[in-house]
């Protein structure tokens, strides 16, 4: 694997599927859903063709600013479906006329600061991995476009041990932050699925979900006080364990999606690093009864790290399991003590909800040699999965996932209907026959986050017309059905209109006056959760 990142896809050069790897997927999934054509190729450099930049940086900030084709094609898009596929289609639309890469937090003032004069509008860019266009540069807007990449504010510039926690820059990416943390056996123990290749202040401002199933589940419980620049000057807030101090000002901050500020760095709640671990496989005939043994989990305080519910469809997908099960999958892990009694109370809570269920010898699941089961398949899968949908992408097929939560009243009825209304809108749309699955990815005391993947094939240069009507279709049987339009995958543009439905009126507003405040001239982010 090489340590360039992809300009048109997930990860970095050379991750994807090879060959062989990707025949077999292609063999896996013919009997599902035909397979007509060969795989697209990917483009390579010398295939990125760019409207010239309209601005140049000034001889201050030039020497950490690029305007070559390869760094304006890789910051033009995220990495959803839909930007992969006009990736793939050789189409750069509305790329940024600059890439500034600040080498520190002055250097983003001067970002900002220039960009002010000459009216620009700044988009954030922490990893890139958005899947919901929150870093494309807005549609009706023809201000030239900064792209601020934080990649180089990458350190942990201070470790607290007596309180367990530390100041960290936002640009660091995952695997960086953990390996800095780890001389001092501390974590942040936040692993979302992109978490080789997203950063700290991209977690933050997305407020992203992460390794726990329950209790930690999203990044907003770690987050001890940050710091942002903004057009109007600096913003920081006191580091404090709890306060109960009027609105918490690091709410705000969290999930703005850059909109507010661009955040440089954080104080960080740590953990210690596990020691213990026990994970199990409990197999259930039936989806709703994994889920009534998931909610029973979620309610018994055991706050297990992993209580994942996979249908029978993904688990057969996914290589964990025949396809004839529903699998919930179970883990628990401490730094401080040993977890067999928890597990054992989690596998009594399964057998009551009618699941057999295997625990996994504790020597196998420490690190090295061991037998793999379900857990491990999936764990693999998961980790996998955005480098195996790009090859579904290249084979010609939607692949796509919609995640939501929703309370326990309402949840057998909630999944049943926004499968039905996904499988209604692949029809209308003409991407038929299709798979669609679903999971639970957290679980509360009051409900859980499914989380619905679909494939189906594609109609040629149509993808993105056919992605867009069933994703807005799916959108709506979310609101109307009570749920939120994204648990973990935040706003930006593909959810907006969700996102307006969704939130309160008189929020909107406020959320606008706090922008007028902070960014009077509406060019951090536009378009992303409010139109300024």
């Amino acid at each position: 694997m090489g340590t360039d990142r992809c300009f048109w896809g997930w990860g970095f050069e050379g991750a994807g599927l090879d060959a062989t790897e990707q025949r077999a997927l292609a063999q896996r999934v013919q009997p599902f859903i035909p397979i007509e054509s060969d795989p697209i190729i990917p483009p390579t450099p010398d295939e990125i063709h760019l409207r010239s930049p309209r601005i140049r940086p000034p001889d201050s900030i030039a020497s950490w600013c690029r305007v070559d084709a390869a760094s304006r094609a890789g910051h033009t898009y995220g990495k959803s479906f839909a930007d992969v596929v006009r990736a793939l289609e050789r189409r750069w639309e509305r790329p940024p006329d600059v890439v500034a890469a600040p080498p520190d937090e002055a250097g983003v003032v001067a970002v900002l600061e220039w960009a002010s004069r000459i009216d620009a509008v700044v988009i954030p860019y922490g990893g890139g991995s958005s899947v919901v266009g929150g870093v494309e540069a807005p549609r009706g807007d023809d201000r030239p476009v900064i792209s601020c990449d934080l990649s180089r504010l990458d350190r942990v510039l201070e470790v607290d041990t007596a309180s367990r926690a530390a100041l960290i820059q936002a640009g660091v990416l995952g695997p960086s932050l953990e390996a800095q943390l780890r001389p001092y056996e501390l974590t942040l123990r936040h692993y979302p699925q992109s978490f080789e290749v997203s950063s700290l202040g991209g977690w933050i401002a997305t407020r992203s979900g992460g390794h726990y199933a329950t209790l930690h589940t999203h990044i907003d419980d770690f987050v001890e006080s940050v710091k942002a620049v903004t057009p109007a000057g600096l913003w920081e807030s006191r580091r404090l364990p709890g306060s109960g101090a009027g609105p918490s000002p690091d709410r705000l901050l969290l999930g703005s999606e850059g909109i507010l500020g661009v955040i440089t760095c954080a104080w960080m709640r740590l953990q210690d690093r596990p020691r213990f671990r026990a994970s199990a496989v409990a197999r259930f005939a039936t989806f709703e009864a994994g889920a009534r043994a998931a909610r029973a989990l979620a309610q018994s305080g055991l706050w297990p790290a992993n209580c994942r519910l996979l249908d029978a469809g993904e688990a057969l997908m996914t290589g964990a399991g025949s396809g004839e099960a529903h699998l919930l999958l179970i883990g628990f892990e401490s730094a401080d003590h040993a977890v067999d009694d928890a597990m054992a109370r989690a596998a009594m809570l399964a057998r009551d909800h009618g699941g057999a269920i295997e625990i996994r010898d504790r020597s196998a699941s420490a690190t090295g040699p061991g037998r793999t089961d379900a857990a491990d398949q999936w764990r693999s899968a998961f980790l996998r999965a955005p480098y195996i949908r790009d090859s579904l992408v290249c084979l010609g097929l939607i692949s796509e996932t919609f995640e939501t939560a929703i309370t326990w009243d309402r949840f057998d009825v909630f999944v049943s209907e926004i499968k039905a209304s996904a499988e209604e809108a692949l029809r209308g749309a003409g991407a038929w026959p299709a798979i669609v699955t679903c999971r639970l990815t957290h679980v509360y005391p009051d409900g859980a986050a499914p989380y619905f993947t679909i494939l189906a094939p594609g109609r040629g240069s149509s993808r993105v017309a056919q992605w867009r009507d069933v994703k807005a279709a799916v959108m709506t049987a979310i609101n109307d059905g009570g749920g939120t339009v994204t648990h973990h995958h935040s706003v930006g543009r593909d959810h907006r209109a969700g996102y307006d439905l969704e939130r309160p009126a008189l929020f909107a507003a406020q959320l606008r006056a706090a922008k007028k405040v902070v960014d009077p001239g509406a060019m951090l982010n536009p378009g992303v959760l409010i139109d300024p």
